[in-house]
């Protein structure tokens, strides 16, 4: 039995495992907790015997605003910690099995990193997709990682210099979502997709993802540490935290350069 999760959904069926950031009153933003229970669901997808596919998505018509930065409260107790976001984009990746973004709708700053560190992603129409943490003195590090195995190099910078958003077009053309479809077409193409990857061989699945990931570059593992360094000493300077502060406050924020 899959552990008891406050910020997801977690459920299989036909093979699929759907997880689901179920925090809509926050448009699904992910603080700590969710990308623990995150991790606790992907290594439970991991180890599932009857899981050949994994299905990631938002509750509502919104993937995930980012970064949970005005914080959260549950009730129940929470898992114990067993990664946090550095750890949940490596564990994407090595997964063993492919993964399929479901974005219905918005899917901003962390949660453009996890749609494009899944093997597929497929969007909605009406989804718009961007990175705006330079907006608030921030600068994307760790979805660094996975953006740039997907994204050529300038664009990548145009993307994340500029913090702009994106339609979903425009994200297929970056090689963020691989496939952008009406939004009434949105559930019926990942299930069919969903049911054809389940149809084949597990194994091969496994090893064929392992040495994909493995020998087409430099793995992840190395690269998202470090980046996750340079975001905690980001988060130090003057203009990360007045950006913050102008967030919560509902304002537009005042930098300094410091």
């Amino acid at each position: 039995m899959p552990p008891e999760f406050r910020t997801i959904r977690y459920a299989v069926d036909a093979h699929v495992a759907t997880i689901t950031l179920n925090r809509p009153e926050r448009k699904n933003a992910i603080g700590p907790e969710m990308a623990n229970e995150l991790v606790w669901a992907l290594d439970e997808a991991r180890d599932g015997v009857d899981v050949r596919v994994v299905v990631l998505t938002g509750a509502g018509n919104v993937f995930s605003a980012g970064g949970d930065l005005g914080g959260m409260s549950a009730g129940g107790e929470p898992l114990a910690m067993k990664g946090d976001f550095a750890d949940l984009l490596v564990r994407l990746v090595e997964l063993g099995k492919p993964t399929i973004a479901r974005v219905p709708g918005p899917a901003m700053g962390g949660g453009c990193g996890l749609v494009a560190s899944c093997t597929f992603a497929i969007a909605a129409e009406s989804a718009v997709l961007g990175t705006p943490e330079i907006k608030r003195g921030l600068f994307p590090f760790m979805i660094l990682a996975p953006l740039a195995r997907v994204v050529p190099r300038r664009e990548l910078l145009e993307l994340i210099l500029l913090g702009e958003k994106i339609s979903a077009a425009r994200a297929r053309e970056l090689g963020i979502v691989s496939r952008v479809v009406p939004d009434d077409a949105l559930d019926a193409t990942v299930a069919d997709l969903a049911k054809r990857l389940a149809a084949q061989s597990p194994t091969a699945m496994r090893l064929g993802l392992r040495a994909f990931h493995t020998y087409a570059e430099v793995p992840l593992a190395e690269s998202v540490p470090k980046l996750r360094d340079e975001l905690a000493a980001i988060l130090g300077t003057a203009d990360a935290q007045e950006g913050l502060r102008a967030f919560l406050e509902k304002r537009e924020p005042n930098f300094t350069g410091r």
